[in-house]
């Protein structure tokens, strides 16, 4: 069977083998109390990389979302977000809206209409714009300097989610090198820095370790830290899960860009035979890619018979919700020739169904006819 369900896009695994060993999984303390072994240092590094002062390790997105705007929840803020930001950041935002801090919504990617809804709400509020900082959905990267303008305008902050990026984009795209190097995500990549950004990300997808980070200014970060409630209430990630990063940021310095380019490649192969083929796909040139409908099969039919023919993809809802999807994940340990394995599958399918279809759709009108 072969798989594109999998989001480790530069194909870090990260084997028990692998990792550096340690003498407890967790020290049993809140990270409040006592920092386990290892995460400031990664920390530290994560944060050098993206291009952030100081950076802050939690077990998950979650985590730092729900402390976040807990930390942010005040009388003088107001939340702004991208109506496509990732469900988790918007859970944040909804506990902020439940302390009565008010909470709007823009269109996706359209930073006209933030600063229009700005200049609308006039509150007097500091607002604190909320974005991811690359959709899979439909292959971009948000206008970040564009949403830093506008939050920068009225002495805001601007939150990305920038979980998709880690990893894959970086600084100085060109065509030797597509995503950019160093893979330090959607600050570098758009070249945006300053001490009202924060980057919220997990590192599970291009790094393939389980845990996040939270990266920003000195200040931001401290502040972040002295009223985070999960600190203190829940566990810190496991030394296991921080030496998987470690690992992560080694492999990243010594064969990422490498290992990125395979990718790209890998990518570019996929998206022009489909389009030989004759199929839509969305997604630009981003691991997550989206076939665009097909015609006279449905995405759940596709889908089953995809599986049948030895191919597993992703099949889901559309981000409106209103139909069924499906995307391919490729990542850096595919083949070529698994790529096309996929595409020829693909095609095979849906040529045989098509087919099917007409000669059925043939013997209706034959009997419907009297002939």
């Amino acid at each position: 069977m072969l798989d594109f369900t999998s989001a480790l896009y530069l194909g870090m695994g990260h084997p028990s083998r692998s990792l550096a060993q340690w003498d407890t999984l967790t020290t049993g303390r809140p990270a409040a109390l006592a920092s386990p072994p290892g995460s400031r240092e990664a920390a530290q590094r994560l944060a050098s990389l993206q291009g952030c002062e100081r950076g802050l390790l939690a077990p998950s997105t979650l985590h730092l979302f729900w402390d976040m705007f807990g930390a942010l929840s005040g009388p003088r803020v107001a939340i702004y977000l991208d109506a496509g930001v990732y469900p988790i950041a918007r859970w944040g935002a909804e506990r902020a809206a439940a302390r009565g801090v008010p909470a709007h919504e823009f269109p996706h990617h359209d930073a006209e209409g933030l600063l229009k809804l700005l200049k609308r709400d006039a509150s007097g509020r500091r607002p604190i714009v909320v974005a991811d900082g690359f959709c899979p959905g439909c292959g971009a990267s948000a206008p970040i300097a564009d949403y830093l303008h506008c939050a920068r305008s009225l002495g805001g902050l601007l939150i990305l989610d920038d979980t998709q990026s880690l990893g894959i984009l970086g600084r100085g795209p060109d065509t030797r090198a597509p995503f950019g190097k160093g893979g330090g995500g959607s600050l570098q990549w758009s070249q945006s820095f300053g001490p009202d950004i924060l980057l919220i990300s997990s590192l599970a997808k291009g790094l393939g370790a389980p845990l996040a980070v939270l990266s920003g200014s000195e200040k931001m970060v401290r502040l972040f830290e002295e009223r985070s409630e999960t600190r203190v209430h829940t566990s810190p990630p496991s030394v296991a899960a921080i030496n998987a990063a470690r690992r992560a940021l080694d492999l990243n310095d010594d064969e990422g860009d490498e290992r990125r380019l395979q990718l790209a490649r890998l990518i570019s192969r996929f998206r022009r035979r489909l389009k030989e083929a004759g199929f839509g796909v969305s997604g630009g040139l981003f691991p997550v890619q989206t076939l665009a409908p097909v015609r006279s099969i449905d995405a759940p039919t596709l889908h089953e018979r995809m599986l049948r023919a030895g191919i597993r993809a992703v099949l889901h809802h559309a981000r409106n919700g209103d139909r069924a999807i499906i995307s391919f994940i490729i990542n850096s340990n595919h083949s070529p020739d698994e790529i096309d394995q996929a595409t020829d599958a693909l095609a095979a399918v849906t040529s045989e169904f098509q087919r099917k279809g007409s000669v059925s759709n043939a013997a209706r009108s034959y009997r419907d006819g009297g002939g």
